[in-house]
């Protein structure tokens, strides 16, 4: 089961918890070992990570109250960071993807989605567009306004989707590749009360599936690219009925062969194995097994798609696994000490 090539991992974390900000590490091909070679604190809280298609320009957010968005030089083992970090207008951005020739944000606290114009050196440029959320849910605490979580370019490419914890919805915009201009669409109204955090697409291109984090299930949605909608399908729960333990949801995973799907379970500490059936539309919960730490915040598929990550926040560390081909439950064969990790990315 070992991975197709070396390569490396980046490794996000919390700054002010600890971190040390963005870490480079090796990927042993055999184990799936990493191996940290280099740091750089050069960004606080460098929460997400993306990296570019040729692996040699890093992107992060630095999630704090006035949000930036910084690029690095990770050609090295210790990354540079490009110039400095830009202001993204928008508070507490927690996730970016590139997308048409731009950097997008989603802005956590402000409820909004930032385009930054990504410039022939790799540098992000100063905000282009910056999208408000409207609206609120019906949990006290969370839900008060909006709370953009992830966004992320659908397989077409011609659309930009955004998931909203506090307005319990997923939007859909047209980005102006010639602009940055972001142009709603859509927009699909989830269960209100579940707080949608993250979705995934599955191989097809056809279904997604979004994580809720105030409630630990999972939405199965059939997408349409031509029409720009998400229609959702059908609910499942990602622990065990009987399971008493408070649980958030953090990240979602699907299998590149799309048989089956994984998902991070904080406060539960686990990860769960979801089967699918052979059209996407339909999740089975199969088991749930120790994600190796505390508050698995992000998780994550190796270079060859065999192998699981689980970056857990509050033990700080980064946990691997091997998935039993058969019935897709991951078994743990490592962690290596990362502390206040948040994120992990492979290039």
């Amino acid at each position: 089961m070992a991975e197709s090539s070396a390569g490396r991992a980046f490794i996000g974390s919390f700054t002010t918890a600890g971190g040390r900000g963005v870490t480079v590490a090796a990927v042993d091909a055999l184990t799936g070992a990493l191996t940290p070679l280099g740091a750089t604190g050069a960004l606080p809280n460098p929460s997400f990570l993306a990296l570019s298609a040729d692996a040699t320009v890093l992107y992060a957010v630095g999630e704090s109250e006035h949000g930036t968005a910084a690029a690095f030089d990770v050609t090295g083992d210790t990354p540079v960071l490009l110039g400095e970090p830009v202001p993204v207008d928008g508070a507490a951005p927690t996730h970016l993807a590139l997308a048409a020739g731009h950097l997008v944000t989603a802005n956590y606290t402000s409820g909004s989605v930032t385009t930054l114009p990504v410039g022939p050196d790799g540098r992000p440029g100063p905000a282009a567009y910056v999208l408000k959320h409207h609206g609120s849910g019906p949990h006290p605490k969370r839900q008060s306004g909006p709370h953009a979580h992830q966004v992320l370019p659908d397989p077409s490419g011609r659309w930009l989707l955004s998931v909203d914890l506090g307005t319990d919805s997923v939007r859909v915009c047209a980005l102006d590749p010639a602009t940055g201009v972001l142009r709603p669409h859509g927009e699909t109204a989830l269960r209100p009360g579940t707080g949608p955090r993250h979705l995934a697409f599955h191989p097809d291109g056809r279904h997604a599936y979004v994580l809720n984090e105030l409630e630990p299930t999972l939405v199965v949605c059939r997408w349409d690219a031509a029409a720009g909608t998400l229609e959702p399908l059908g609910e499942t729960r990602v622990i065990h009925d009987g399971v008493t333990t408070e649980t958030f949801p953090s990240e979602v995973v699907v299998g590149r062969d799309g048989r089956f799907l994984w998902v991070a379970n904080r406060g539960h500490d686990s990860i769960a194995t979801l089967a699918l059936d052979p059209d996407g539309e339909h999740a089975v919960l199969v088991a749930t097994v120790d994600c190796g730490g505390r508050w698995p915040r992000h998780l994550t598929l190796g270079p060859s798609g065999r192998r699981l990550y689980a970056a857990n926040e509050r033990s700080g560390d980064v946990t691997w696994f091997d998935l039993y081909e058969e019935s897709g439950i991951p078994r743990r064969v490592g962690s290596v000490p990362a502390s206040a990790a948040s994120c992990v990315v492979f290039g």
